[in-house]
């Protein structure tokens, strides 16, 4: 069986993510980016969508010791993918 890609593998560089609990105790995965990432219910499912989405390389993944906020306010650098309508491409999961 084979798996699928990750969506944020389209370079040859894996993307690093972060992992840590925000001000309010939710878990929270962002990659460097701030483009990919989202909250979690537990460190687990935190740890497997960073997991998946950096091509399962635990290199990748760094636990924040202190408070971690989502921070969705980034906008897509030059050359980032954009839709067809223009809008930027983002994947979230809660």
């Amino acid at each position: 069986m084979d798996k699928a890609e990750p969506p944020s593998l389209s370079g040859s560089e894996p993307p690093l993510f972060l992992i840590g609990k925000d001000s309010h105790g939710n878990w929270v995965v962002q990659d460097q980016s701030g483009l990919h990432g989202g909250l979690f219910v537990d460190r687990a499912e935190a740890l497997k969508f960073a997991m998946f989405e950096n091509g399962n390389r635990p290199q990748t993944v760094i636990m924040v010791p202190g408070v971690l906020e989502l921070d969705m306010t980034v906008k897509p650098r030059v050359g980032q993918r954009t839709t067809s309508n223009g809008e930027h491409s983002l994947r979230r999961a809660a």
